[in-house]
Formats: structure tokens, sequence, C-alpha cells
């Protein structure tokens, strides 16, 4: 694991991806701690994201997104899960970058959608039609700021974990 010395392990992608999940597998196999972005986004504004979304806008939910990445991206020995829109800003991606190896999670549009179904904590989640269409805005985003790519369709946590690893044992 010499590319992971002195430096994060970001993950990066859209929601449903499973960021949050492969980011726990990740941490605990590499015995370092994570950071969820969005779940210390929410604890720091007191209020769920569909909430601020709601309350506040996207502005402002992103510049508290730009707070939380700049801190974090200062720490070392993390594995960082972001949130799907983290790669919007340019500010964001250059700050994780300079001290991690970013990793994108990927997986069809179907795959999300189905993923995604009945959950209501997320506020840019509409029909499939509408996922597919801020895939399809942000997959170059995630393809210029990654390192590494991973598909995690139609595989489990563990699966994706241990490609992850093996990539960067290389």
């Amino acid at each position: 694991m010499k590319q992971l010395a002195g430096k994060n392990l970001v993950l990066i992608g859209m929601m449903g991806t499973g960021k949050t999940e492969v980011g726990r597998r990740l941490a605990a196999q590499l015995g370092w701690c994570l950071a969820d972005t969005d779940e210390l986004l929410k604890h720091r504004a007191g209020q769920s994201i569909a909430e601020i979304f709601c309350r506040h806008g996207e502005p402002y939910f992103r510049g508290l997104e730009r707070e939380v990445i700049r801190e974090l991206a200062q720490r070392r020995a993390l594995v960082i899960a972001t949130g799907g829109g983290a790669v919007l800003n340019a500010e964001n991606v250059a700050a994780l970058r300079a001290g991690g190896i970013l990793v994108w999670l990927r997986a069809e549009t179907e795959t999300l959608f189905a993923r995604l179904q009945g959950d209501e904590s997320r506020p840019l989640f509409g029909g499939e039609a509408e996922l597919a269409a801020l895939l399809c805005a942000r997959e170059p985003l995630y393809r210029e700021a990654a390192h590494l790519q991973v598909d995690t369709t139609g595989r489990t946590v563990l699966q994706v974990a241990e490609e992850i690893l093996d990539l960067l044992a290389r």
C-alpha cells in the first residue's frame, strides 16, 4: 500500500454507488477512520440534507460541503466518502487530490435507480430519467478527478473493497 502512505483514500461517485458502505469496509481493513462528508455536514448543520436543501438551497449546502472537505483534506490516514456532488467544485477536487488517492465508484443507471428506490433522504434523486441526466452531467467530472475507478454494478461491498485494495497494492 505504498500509494497510500501519508495520504487519504477518497471515494467519489454518484449517490447509490456504495461510497459509505465501501468506505466503512475499507476503513476497517486499513485500520483508519471513515469520514463521511454528508454525515459530518448533517451533524454540523443540525439538519438532514433534505432539510438543508429545502430551507437554505443547494448553494448553501455546497458551501458547507466545501468547508467540510477543506478540513478533511488537511488530515491523513482517512477513508473519505464524499457526497455525489463534491466533484462539482474544482476546489474540492484539488484539495482532495492534493492529499489523497481518489477512487470513482461507478454503477449503471438502472442499478443506481434500484438501489435508491424509496430513499427520501436524497434531495436530488428524482426518477430514472433525472438520475440518468445527473449521471451524464457528472461522469466527466468523476473521470477527470479519479486516480482509479471501480464498477459496483452487481457486486458486494466486500468485492468492491477488495478490488480497491488490490488496485492500490499494484
